[in-house]
């Protein structure tokens, strides 16, 4: 399997698997787009831009996560790197349910919604798809997540390959809901929410036994090599 293949599968993994707490995140303002009685092709385009928009949101900060990851793969904290971030999953994983955050996380997402109010009442595709673009910045722990494996695959072109990846994962459960909420019954979102620790504890299992660079091809290379921060 080539480096892009693998990178492609996790992140499309993760987002499909993961997209269940999407669900409950932000179905509530997909099922609150405008333009519901409008022509179905027009309709179905709107939904279509908003996810193209979410998606692109998440390959732009692909970019930023790449960048810092290669900036620090350069100076040779790669291994600490992918180490430190798969500590912090786990560390996030068991905590999760004790910390008091959901207050504050509350507040900042509902800061962030108050300037898309006025697109919700805009039935253009334009409008749409910039209202999907600002979603894509919405706090979100699940785009961390991906975000910190983004920040370890070695490139700027990898990192936002992945993020782009894992935002087509999250886009059959995306579109359905902004289609039809009762196309997702809440029984296969209960189903798949139960899988997302698992899959963060796999992806942070990996993180750090990447880091360890056991020399072994695509799950632990040696980043120690010079070519390390650029080929995988």
């Amino acid at each position: 399997m080539s480096p892009d293949i693998s990178v492609i599968c996790s992140g499309f993994v993760l987002g499909l698997v993961g997209s269940a707490h999407c669900a409950g995140m932000c179905g509530p303002l997909a099922l609150a787009l405008p333009g519901s009685r409008r022509p179905a092709a027009r309709f179905l385009l709107g939904r279509l831009a908003y996810n193209t928009g979410r998606i692109f949101t998440y390959s732009a900060l692909g970019t930023l996560f790449g960048m810092f990851g290669q900036t620090l793969a350069m100076a040779g904290f790669q291994q600490w790197l992918s180490i430190s971030l798969g500590c912090v999953l786990l560390a996030g994983l068991l905590l999760s349910r004790r910390a008091a955050l959901s207050r504050p996380v509350s507040w900042l997402v509902s800061r962030v919604k108050m300037p898309m109010a006025t697109l919700l009442h805009r039935p253009s595709v334009q409008s749409l798809a910039l209202l999907g673009v600002l979603n894509g910045f919405l706090p979100c722990g699940l785009v961390y997540v991906a975000g910190a494996a983004a920040a370890v695959t070695g490139s700027i072109g990898s990192a936002s390959l992945h993020m782009f990846a894992f935002g087509l994962g999250t886009l059959p459960i995306m579109l359905a809901i902004s289609l039809s909420g009762r196309l997702v019954p809440f029984s296969l979102r209960l189903k798949m929410a139960r899988a997302i620790p698992v899959c963060v504890l796999v992806l942070a299992s990996l993180l750090i036994f990447r880091g360890l660079s056991l020399g072994i091809p695509y799950l632990s290379p040696d980043l120690s090599s010079p070519q390390s921060c650029c080929h995988r």
